[in-house]
């Protein structure tokens, strides 16, 4: 059995699964010691026949009738017993497992951008496979070993005591000896399981790594090399793997030579026993003495069994904690109802990110009014996605340093906040879904003419008619098989069919050409009246007929207004002007 906060309240849900798995296991225990009394007085009544001084009954036809019929009762209420105890401990484990599983994939969403900073993919895909495979199989299997360990062995011992006093204290020993060598082993164990876990974490973080890169590998003809890496990282986890193997098999065998030098002892000591006080201990005792030996032998191995278990359970379900128990940052203690219309005010802004020193943001101050296009330009780094990110509760900031339609937005609730702002972030994420999937992922149900529509509005219609099932057309992992353009594009009319008040694209048309470009931009003047939109660029068309272009400098707001207001009171803006037009005059403009 294994213990833990997070676990501990499935005793109680489960209670009973719990309760008829062991009373069916308990059933099966009871009737399974009958059949060594039975094959213990078939042996002594028949013994009186081959030896007249044995002070035995005969045994008669008919009382040997009446043992064997006891076996074919016994055998069916043991398989009536085992089916039970299987149905209800292997679905507890599976139970747990998945409510484990939901919860833990709850928690993680609510976890902020800070969390997915510093914990890589293939080490939280380890936790809900191997790490929750480890707690189920602990949990189940871990309360099947435990009730049957103790009951069979408690039963058989007492059996045993009633038999012979001497010969059942000896066979204690390797129960003593294996209780101390258990504790101590079992410490081993589990620190080996965590080496072994953590192996496995970096084996697939790496290979999801290199599978999402496949196309950055091959670009940079890294197979060789990247090969070459996988290589030492699977080694190190056969290596680990190996080692945990190797020390479970040594416990497993330890114990199994120990309890099989007993048993050989065991069986000598009662032949002579019985040679030596043929009338104090008859051969049926003898049997039956050997028969529930045999029986605690599996108590004697559990115990072996249920120290790996546990060591592994216990290694798993820190790392199942750990991550449960990492505190939720992004939280609204009274969450504030709002109808969000999109006037954005930016107070005096100073924002770092967690665990830095520099300010990302210094002192933004902005009044954008509903219904407002604004562009913010700036450099890379600049802090231009930060801005944006805030508006979306990504990190936590000082009351008062932004408001939204004048409530705090540190007040506004999350679910609300959210669901008012379409937003399309830099990398465009695309889900390995359909085309219809993915533009319509943020409302209730595909709605294929609404996904027509805003297609339509993101100029990329034309695009998905081309494709082989055209709505209908599986995307690969992240979009792949669209081009980079072809993924902005989709992006936008997934934040678009929201028809959300607020809309922020981020950088999100720096793939296509500027006669695209113009068509988006058209088509969010034409569809968004009155409704605020917010474009990241690095480009001067895409935002030079916007109604304000903000400028941001190492994260601080240089100089804000009209495109030839800018032209008139801002020398960056007039440097950037200028640069473009030469890149355009180049050939510099940015295609597909």
């Amino acid at each position: 059995m294994i213990f833990g906060k997070h676990i501990n309240k499935f005793y109680i849900k489960y209670w009973y699964l719990i309760l008829v798995g062991i009373l069916s296991l308990i059933l099966v225990d009871y009737v399974q010691l009958e059949i060594p009394k039975i094959v213990g007085a078939i042996v002594e009544g028949l013994n009186k026949y081959i030896d007249p001084s044995v002070e035995a009954d005969k045994l008669t036809i008919e009382a040997l009738k009446g043992l064997i019929l006891k076996l074919p009762i016994i055998a069916l209420l043991m398989f009536i017993g085992r089916f039970l105890w299987r149905i209800t401990i292997f679905n507890l484990g599976i139970y747990v497992e998945t409510d484990l599983r939901d919860e833990m994939f709850a928690h993680s969403s609510k976890l902020s951008r800070e969390y997915y900073n510093t914990h890589k993919v293939g080490e939280e895909m380890a936790l809900y496979t191997n790490d929750l495979q480890a707690v189920k199989m602990t949990f189940s299997n871990g309360i099947l070993t435990l009730v049957d360990a103790l009951f069979l062995g408690v039963l058989s011992f007492y059996n045993m005591f009633q038999i012979h006093k001497f010969l059942t204290f000896l066979a204690l020993i390797p129960l003593a000896l294996i209780a101390l060598i258990s504790n101590v082993i079992g410490r081993i164990m589990k620190k080996k399981f965590e080496a072994r876990q953590k192996a496995f974490s970096e084996l697939s973080d790496f290979t999801q790594e290199n599978f999402s890169g496949i196309t950055v590998v091959k670009a940079f003809v890294k197979e060789t090399k990247e090969l070459s890496r996988f290589k030492k990282i699977n080694q190190k986890n056969k290596e680990k793997n190996i080692d945990h193997v190797r020390f479970a098999m040594l416990l497993w065998m330890g114990i199994n030579l120990l309890i099989n030098i007993i048993f050989v002892l065991i069986i000598a000591l009662s032949g002579y026993i019985r040679a030596a006080s043929p009338k104090q201990f008859y051969a049926g005792d003898v049997i039956q003495f050997i028969l529930y030996f045999e029986t605690m032998i599996w108590p004697m191995m559990a115990i072996s069994r249920l120290v790996n278990l546990r060591s592994q359970g216990k290694a798993s379900l820190k790392r199942v904690d750990e991550m449960l128990d990492y505190p939720v940052e992004i939280t609204v203690e009274n969450p504030v109802d709002v109808e969000i219309k999109g006037h954005i005010v930016y107070n005096n802004l100073t924002f770092k990110y967690p665990g830095r020193d520099v300010n990302a943001l210094e002192n933004i101050c902005l009044d954008i009014p509903v219904g407002y296009n604004v562009g913010i330009l700036g450099r890379t780094g600049c802090g231009k996605t930060t801005m944006v990110d805030l508006l979306l509760h990504m990190y936590n900031i000082e009351k008062g340093m932004i408001t939204i339609d004048g409530v705090d937005l540190m007040d506004i609730d999350l679910y609300n906040l959210r669901e008012s702002i379409g937003y399309v972030p830099q990398d465009n994420f695309l889900f390995s879904k359909k085309v219809i999937d993915n533009i319509c992922f943020g409302i209730e149900e595909n709605d294929l003419e609404l996904a027509k529509k805003y297609a339509e509005y993101a100029a990329v219609a034309d695009n998905i008619e081309d494709f082989p099932e055209r709505y209908d057309t599986i995307l690969g992992e992240r979009g792949v098989t669209l081009s980079g353009g072809q993924r902005q594009r989709v992006s936008i009319a997934r934040a678009m069919i929201k028809n959300p008040p607020i809309l922020i694209l981020d950088d999100s048309v720096s793939a296509v050409d500027t006669e695209t470009e113009e068509k988006i931009i058209q088509y969010l003047h034409d569809t968004r009246k009155g409704q605020t939109t917010i474009v990241v660029a690095h480009r001067i068309s895409t935002v030079k007929d916007l109604d304000m272009i903000v400028i941001l400098e190492d994260g601080k707001i240089i100089a804000t207004g009209t495109h030839d207001e800018l032209l008139e009171t801002s020398q960056v803006y007039k440097d950037m002007v200028l640069l473009q037009q030469l890149d355009d005059e180049e050939g510099g403009v940015g295609n597909e």
